[in-house]
């Protein structure tokens, strides 16, 4: 299962390295547009709330790629997409456009990546126990 194996790992860096971008985003240039995701129930501003979880998806990308806990990485990970479901939703349901989701359409496959997302950092961090 050496092939499974590298299939994870691949998987795992990918998805690290995707949150570490999206991280770094948050900070910079789209940050603006990440604005948009911010529910109205968050009860701190959009900006620090844009900024902190730019910080967080550094940091949780940056786990996922170099921890030696890949397995609770993972749990955070999943968790971490759970908890920003609520943006997206909110993107979907008050027609917010950013990312060049502009139509309802868009908004809702969105939606429907998240739990591939969750699926995603949940298998690349299992591993086959030892026998």
């Amino acid at each position: 299962m050496a092939g499974m194996s590298h299939l994870r790992t691949l998987v795992r860096v990918l998805l690290g390295s995707a949150l570490v971008f999206a991280g770094l985003s948050h900070l910079t240039f789209a940050r603006r547009e990440f604005s948009a995701l911010v529910p109205e129930f968050v009860p701190i501003d959009d900006d620090t709330t844009v900024v902190l979880s730019g910080a967080a998806e550094i940091a949780l990308g940056t786990a996922l790629v170099a921890s030696p806990w890949r397995r609770t990485m993972g749990w955070v990970a999943a968790a971490f997409f759970t908890a920003v479901f609520p943006g997206n939703l909110s993107q979907w349901r008050h027609r917010r456009d950013a990312f060049g989701l502009d139509t309802d359409r868009k908004r809702l496959v969105r939606l429907a990546f998240q739990p591939l997302l969750i699926a995603a950092a949940l298998w690349s961090t299992w591993r086959r126990p030892a026998r």
